[in-house]
């Protein structure tokens, strides 16, 4: 198995260089989030419980555009590797019409119907009244978000990741200081509480779009062709529609998976306790997953490439075998670090800062313990499914074993031990993570196939 990670001179560093501003792109990203949880649970248990049951709707968008992103990547890749300008410009043409629509329709909805929408998260009136203003007004970034998140996902498809990174940071950066204005009246501003952290982040998706579509008007690694851009082409749409709808399924079930975790925890008697033990929870895994999938990233932008460039099945396998065992390695680092950190810093350091009580205090450091050991597993998957399956054109597939032991396993075995047994706490957790104990074997097996390796660019050759 270690003959896989014997690579020509320079493969580790060109991977790095791919790799890491991704990985400070997620990280970025993550931390936006991080900093609306943090500066709205300095307001109290109610506050933070209100915000994350509304991010719960909202978090659907999120996988929706990631959806389109990633499906993005598959054909942007390949078609990078052929140096074909006109069918870039074609297949993103096609991702931002979908995600400006899907956006839309799903901010008026949010804006319109937003006690409704929260009512199916959590039957907590409180919370309800509390998180409607939230929900109405963090809706409309994503139609900004949309467009620009797709644009920054052809550039680092097209080896230009630090496009996005600088993109993000200016982001965070507004939004923090945003944050600090809205949410308690610094500056001369208006204390607005959570209504102010919706206008934070509502304000810098819109200079992040702005930034997007200055660079855009200017950039020469990827000229815009308005004809290819605003008229892709039923070839092209046939395309995309086979490769990319799979993804986006894929991203828009395991995101209502996921939601159906808020929706458990928030019908269970001490739901205001799990929702804030699961927001923080919820941040700490993005803060630690952002390697695995800056990673995964990188992953499918090399496959995807080495693909297009007309490599054979064999160097891609070993390829992709090399790429698995990296992304193995730092989820087990990753794994350590977070044992180390649970009694060293979150327990005494973190936890306190968000005023939680001892039951949610006990709820969120139970979550860590079972999300270190999977950590692994989880690192190992996510650069197999989005990054080499995905990569190769097997979507479908990868979708499946996505899909599968999150619907069968995770999500029935939540249920179960948080509101039919009322279990302890240690399994309601287990079923909350039992996911990645059936993916990466089924992952495996689909691996050494080589049935997912595909040259996409044959459907409009």
């Amino acid at each position: 198995m270690l003959r896989y990670l014997r690579r020509p001179a320079g493969f580790y560093k060109r991977l790095f260089l791919l790799a890491l501003p991704l990985i400070l792109q997620n990280l970025i990203t993550t931390s936006l989030g991080f900093v609306d949880t943090f500066m709205v649970g300095l307001l109290g248990d109610t506050q933070l419980s209100a915000v994350t049951a509304a991010n719960a709707p909202i978090y659907l968008v999120q996988v929706i555009i990631f959806g389109l992103m990633s499906g993005l990547t598959i054909l942007v890749s390949q078609f990078w590797g052929k140096g074909d300008m006109l069918a870039i410009n074609r297949c993103m043409g096609i991702a931002m019409y979908a995600g400006f629509t899907i956006a839309a329709c799903t901010a008026a909805a949010m804006f319109f119907f937003p006690q409704t929408i929260l009512s199916l998260v959590t039957d907590n009136a409180l919370l309800i009244t509390e998180g409607s203003p939230y929900l109405r007004i963090v809706g409309i970034s994503y139609i900004f978000n949309a467009v620009s998140s797709v644009y920054v996902s052809m550039q680092r498809s097209a080896e230009n990741p630090l496009f996005g990174m600088l993109v993000f940071a200016t982001s965070m950066l507004l939004n923090t200081f945003l944050n600090y204005c809205f949410i308690f009246g610094n500056l001369g501003a208006p204390a607005l509480g959570v209504t102010g952290a919706a206008i934070a982040t509502l304000t810098s998706r819109i200079v992040e779009f702005l930034i997007v579509v200055c660079y855009a008007a200017r950039s020469r690694r990827v000229p815009l062709i308005p004809r290819a851009l605003f008229r892709p082409g039923a070839a092209t749409v046939r395309m995309y529609v086979k490769y990319a709808t799979p993804v986006l399924l894929n991203e828009t079930l395991w995101g209502l998976g996921t939601t159906m975790m808020t929706v458990i925890m928030g019908h269970m008697a001490i739901s205001a306790d799990m929702l804030a033990a699961y927001a923080i929870m919820g941040n700490i895994d993005k803060f630690s997953t952002v390697s695995c999938f800056g990673l995964a990233g990188a992953t499918a932008v090399i496959i995807g490439k080495r693909i297009g460039e007309g490599a054979s099945k064999d160097e891609i396998y070993d390829l992709s075998w090399c790429l698995l065992l990296v992304a193995l390695g730092l989820g087990v680092l990753l794994g350590a670090a977070l044992g180390i950190a649970l009694p060293g810093v979150f327990i005494p350091y973190l936890y306190p800062l968000f005023s939680l009580s001892p039951t949610a205090t006990e709820a969120a450091a139970t979550m860590c313990v079972v999300y270190l050991l999977t950590m692994p597993l989880k690192s190992f998957d996510i650069s197999n499914i989005t990054g080499v399956l995905r990569a190769g054109g097997d979507a479908a597939m990868a979708s499946v074993i996505d899909l599968v032991p999150l619907w069968l396993t995770a999500v029935p075995l939540a249920a179960l031990t948080a509101l039919v047994l009322d279990a302890p706490l240690i399994f309601v957790c287990l079923g909350l993570y039992a996911e990645n104990f059936f993916k990466c074997p089924w992952g495996i097996v689909r691996l050494r196939s080589r049935k997912w390796i595909n040259d996409v660019t044959r459907s409009i050759a």
